[in-house]
């Protein structure tokens, strides 16, 4: 196994947080993996560092880089689910699944994620049918404190507890993912959809593709809509959309960006995996110089927060690269920003000014959490536990069976306890 020093300058994968970690483990092995764990008075596994904050910061973190490999995919016998190492990549995954004619329900906005990552903090892709990437989780392999392997599959008592585990139950090391046939993808882009649109036909809108998002920087109109559709289902119109126009190009999600990283618009058919996402897996993703945040609402409210955030428009432009709108199926994970209601999302990709971010957060804040607002755990937010607890039936639950799993907290650290699991 090798250990290694993590320098001062270690940052996430934006650069707007910097890990106080002073130790980095590299396993090769289960069994390397069980004896960090187990020793470790604090420790965290460290993924593809997409979070925006602490989320994963500890004295020690774990790279599952040496325990990871996309040759370790295995699809099971019935071609329902396939079983993954949790450290692979969603671009890797997909890769994998292609050469098997399989397909997930859905992806997120970058392939570049990591599977245990985007499963514990519940990140989502878009669509009113689509449940968010945890939903898909069929089974998974954990490392707890003590170094005992713990194996949970859906139907298991505690199984809706552990899949979105924040990070704070153990390592994941396997998980296993539901999978369908293959299917083909068209992405269309229309431009300039008016607000008062958007607010009369919003839920017709977001159900015009198997996927939709809206982009806008809160100014004269939503600049654009994205809209994914399966080509065994039925296409959106080729000409107007509600007073939006076809776009007479490629485009970036935010306005004036090279769209070259974009996955291919414009009607063009392609693989699930290379229209769902909104950026190509060759490419740097995104922006990259940026900091996110993001708010899950009760798909019903989305009208009224769209109206309070144009009333906040003055205050968050200066800030804003811009903001995707999307929806999501509810589920049943006990910490899901989507249990047990059908949900639309608020992403927020801000320039890196954190202090001044911080600033307009709370006055953001103000405006949507009496609508009900969940942050989406791996950005950048400022409500605290106590405020967020009553926003989750279960969070009494996942708080045992924190204890449950890791009774000396090795898996804890100063974010959870802020904005999770604290009184």
């Amino acid at each position: 196994m090798i250990e290694v020093p993590v320098a001062l300058s270690t940052t996430n994968w934006a650069g707007n947080y910097t890990y106080w970690a002073t130790k980095l483990h590299r396993p090769q092995s289960l069994e390397q993996l069980q004896e960090v764990v187990s020793a470790g008075p604090r420790v965290k596994v460290l993924g593809s560092r997409h979070s925006f904050t602490g989320i994963v910061d500890s004295a020690e973190l774990v790279s599952l880089e040496a325990m990871t490999s996309p040759d370790s995919v295995v699809v099971a016998p019935d071609r329902k689910t396939v079983t993954v190492d949790a450290g692979l990549t969603y671009g890797e995954v997909a890769a994998a699944l292609q050469r098997s004619g399989l397909a997930l329900h859905n992806l997120a906005s970058l392939p570049h994620i990591s599977v245990a990552g985007a499963v514990a903090t519940a990140t989502h892709g878009s669509g009113v049918g689509n449940g968010n990437l945890a939903t898909a989780v069929a089974a998974l392999e954990l490392v707890t404190s003590s170094g005992e392997v713990v194996r949970a599959a859906r139907g298991d008592a505690d199984f809706d507890g552990m899949v979105v585990g924040l990070g704070a139950l153990g390592a994941v090391t396997r998980v296993t993912l539901d999978v369908e046939p293959a299917f083909e993808v068209q992405q269309r882009v229309y431009d300039h959809l008016p607000w008062p649109a958007l607010f009369e036909h919003f839920d017709e809108i977001v159900s015009l593709g198997y996927s939709v998002s809206l982009f806008t920087l809160f100014g004269g109109d939503v600049d654009m809509v994205w809209v994914k559709s399966r080509t065994d289902a039925p296409a959106p119109p080729e000409g107007g959309f509600f007073g939006a126009v076809p776009a007479d190009g490629e485009r970036h999600p935010i306005p004036g960006i090279d769209p070259t990283p974009a996955t291919p618009q414009l009607g063009s058919t392609g693989l699930w995996s290379d229209r769902l996402p909104h950026f190509r897996m060759g490419f740097t993703p995104s922006n990259g110089d940026e900091i996110q945040s993001e708010y899950l609402l009760p798909r019903a409210h989305a009208v009224p927060a769209l109206e309070a955030l144009r009333a906040l428009g003055n205050r968050i432009r200066p800030l804003l690269q811009t903001c995707e709108i999307r929806t999501i199926a509810a589920d049943r994970l006990w910490l899901s920003t989507a249990h047990d209601q059908e949900s639309v999302a608020f992403h927020f990709t801000w320039l890196q000014a954190q202090s001044e971010l911080e600033e307009l957060l709370v006055d953001l804040e103000a405006a949507l959490l009496p609508l009900g607002a969940r942050p989406h755990w791996g950005k950048v937010f400022l409500a605290d536990a106590a405020t967020l607890a009553p926003r989750y039936a279960r969070h009494a639950d996942f708080a045992d069976l924190v204890q449950r799993l890791d009774p000396r907290g090795a898996f804890g650290n100063e974010w959870l306890e802020r904005h999770v699991l604290g009184s």
